[in-house]
């Protein structure tokens, strides 16, 4: 197996120094922080598709550089509009928009890395060699903090073992890019050793995919010292976005869903009373002139969300409070047809108008899932919000805590229903504070689906409906079917490129080359014959002809087992099975 088989090989070496001798930097200032952090931003979207490629499970789901990349997209924007040009200030930033922004665990733990730089930046103006170190170590001193049960030959053992080395090395006499260069090369060793670490990396033939991540973003931190040009670079630093088809609201419009509006307000001390302002009172306001009203406090910062038809007004009085940093304003007329023309991403702002924010109640339900079918079911189950997500779209931090100020209850549950977005979900808690959020932790849409039909809001207190739902998802098993893309052998099953594989979370159990023969035989090693209860949920992509087979063989070998169908319209699983 080759190590480096992400296509990234070693550039620098201890003996090497790519770097211009003109180049003498002892300290990093807020400015060139920045530009480092474009740098890195724009390596790991170049190369993002290279990290989605070392899943280590051979479906069509590999995410984790997509997911690095649009956590530090978002600490990015908010990194770009921090006037204060000290270190400790542009760090803040990044590391704050991350936080909101993180998705699937990668992304959590890369917020935690970032956030722990800017906890040990804290007061700088500019940071020395020592400075920079010992805030690297506090970053992943914050990364295993956030893990509850950390696992070696990941992405942690890359950053930690990575600042450790070149920390050991009496960098206190290196410059800013010898420091940086020592740093990428301490990283590389710790990633090729990442197979040995972790045994499904090993059996699977990759290396870790988000050390694999942390590597490129390093690897743009040292371009951008070194003084090369990093491609995407100037994209990223104007913000540049896809082009708005303006045809879509023409001169004989009407406008029927009003503007989406967006801002960052900084709450002023001559204005309001800082430290004790609450949100509720802005709230209320915005409630009365629009709708999918979301809107929390962080710091001295406001975040908020409406929609409404007079956005002028929106503006007009939260400058009672503060002065902004960003609004943006956009025609939902042109959302609305963006998101009919393009079905594979579904828009927040659409589940926002269908989930309004309610009343204040004592208990809500939030869960996640990824096809219309399977969130209308969830809906007539008694969710009161269901983020749209999964796998390949894992959600933010952000949008759960969206989700949790819509539903408005003293008490939120949480179900995550994929064990890469259960940390995301219990970063948001850790944010939120309006509600107490209890996060349990369903790792797949079988789990969710459990206990979901068994919430019992009628019980004695918020202990007991909880383990009523973690006691109706110990008993559920969850079968699952997908098209390989690529050869590999799992768990002693051969895997073929193309083929459809059968297994239940992460344990592979077999490997046919149809649909029909991969979920019939799924079906079986799952013990269906010995239960009583089987929900199929189809995903998109199966036909009738299909749906047909399946059924024919529930009839011929499982008479006594009843089947629920539903139409999931998921991506990634062409069948998922519920054993109940």
């Amino acid at each position: 197996m080759s190590t480096y088989a992400y296509g990234l090989r070693a550039r620098y070496t201890q003996k090497e120094n790519i770097f211009s001798v003109a180049n003498e930097r002892k300290t990093i200032d807020g400015a060139l922080f920045e530009k480092m952090i474009l740098g890195g931003v724009a390596n790991l979207q170049k190369n993002a598709q290279k990290v989605n490629d070392l899943n280590v499970f051979p479906i069509p789901d590999g995410d984790t550089g997509e997911n690095m990349y649009l956590t530090l997209q978002s600490g990015l924007n908010e990194l770009l509009h921090e006037e204060k040009t000290a270190i400790a200030d542009k760090a803040h930033a990044m590391a704050q928009g991350m936080l909101l922004g993180a998705r699937g665990n990668s992304g959590v733990i890369l917020s935690q890395l970032f956030f722990g730089l800017s906890e040990g930046l804290k007061g700088q103006t500019e940071a020395t060699v020592i400075q920079l170190g010992e805030a690297l170590k506090q970053g992943v001193k914050c990364a295993y903090g956030a893990v509850a049960h950390p696992v070696e030959g990941t992405i942690l053992t890359v950053a930690r073992e990575a600042v450790e080395n070149i920390c050991a090395q009496h960098y206190e006499d290196m410059t800013v890019e010898e420091f940086f260069g020592g740093y990428l090369v301490e990283m590389k060793k710790s990633l090729e050793k990442t197979p040995n670490l972790l045994a499904v990396l090993k059996e699977a033939g990759v290396i870790d995919s988000g050390g694999a991540g942390l590597v490129y973003i390093t690897e743009g931190f040292c371009k951008t010292l070194g003084g090369e040009k990093v491609e995407g670079v100037s994209d990223l630093a104007s913000g540049t976005q896809k082009a708005v088809d303006l045809s879509k609201f023409d001169e004989n419009s009407v406008m029927e869903f009003g503007y989406c509006t967006e801002l960052l307000l900084r709450l002023q001390k001559s204005k309001t009373d800082v430290e004790n302002f609450s949100v509720d009172e802005l709230v209320a306001y915005l409630e009365t002139i629009g709708d999918s009203v979301v809107a929390f406090k962080t710091g001295t910062i406001i975040k908020l969300h409406v929609h409404t038809m007079t956005p002028y007004m929106v503006l007009q009085y939260c400058q009672k409070y503060g002065e902004y940093l960003t609004v943006k304003i956009e025609n939902m007329t042109l959302q609305h047809n963006e998101v009919h023309e393009e079905s594979a991403t579904e828009s927040a702002i659409a589940e926002e108008v269908k989930m309004p924010k309610r009343a204040r109640r004592p208990y809500a339900t939030v869960t996640v899932a990824a096809g219309a079918g399977l969130r209308s079911t969830f809906l007539e189950m008694g969710a009161d919000y269901v983020i749209s997500g999964g796998q390949t779209n894992n959600p933010s931090s952000e949008d759960f805590i969206k989700a949790f100020d819509t539903v408005n209850a003293d008490c939120v549950f949480v179900l995550p229903n994929n064990g890469n977005i259960v940390m995301a979900a219990k970063q948001a808690a850790s944010i939120y504070t309006d509600s107490e959020i209890r996060v349990i932790e369903s790792k797949n849409i079988g789990q969710g689906y459990s206990a979901l039909a068994m919430v019992d809001y009628e019980l004695e207190d918020a202990d007991a409906i909880q383990a009523q739902m973690e006691e109706s998802m110990a008993g559920t098993v969850t079968g699952m079917v997908a098209r390989a893309v690529r050869t590999t052998e799992l768990n002693g099953v051969k895997v073929e490129k193309d083929g459809y594989m059968g297994f239940t979370d992460h344990t592979m159990l077999l490997c046919q080359p149809t649909k029909t023969e991969a979920v019939c035989s799924l079906i079986e090693k799952l013990g269906v014959a010995e239960k009583e209860f089987l929900i199929v949920v189809y995903g998109n992509g199966v036909t009738d002809e299909e749906k047909d087979a399946l059924r024919a063989c529930i009839e011929k070998d499982y008479t006594h087992v009843e089947m629920y169908e539903i139409e999931g319209g998921q991506d990634v699983y062409d069948f998922l099975l519920i054993i109940e």
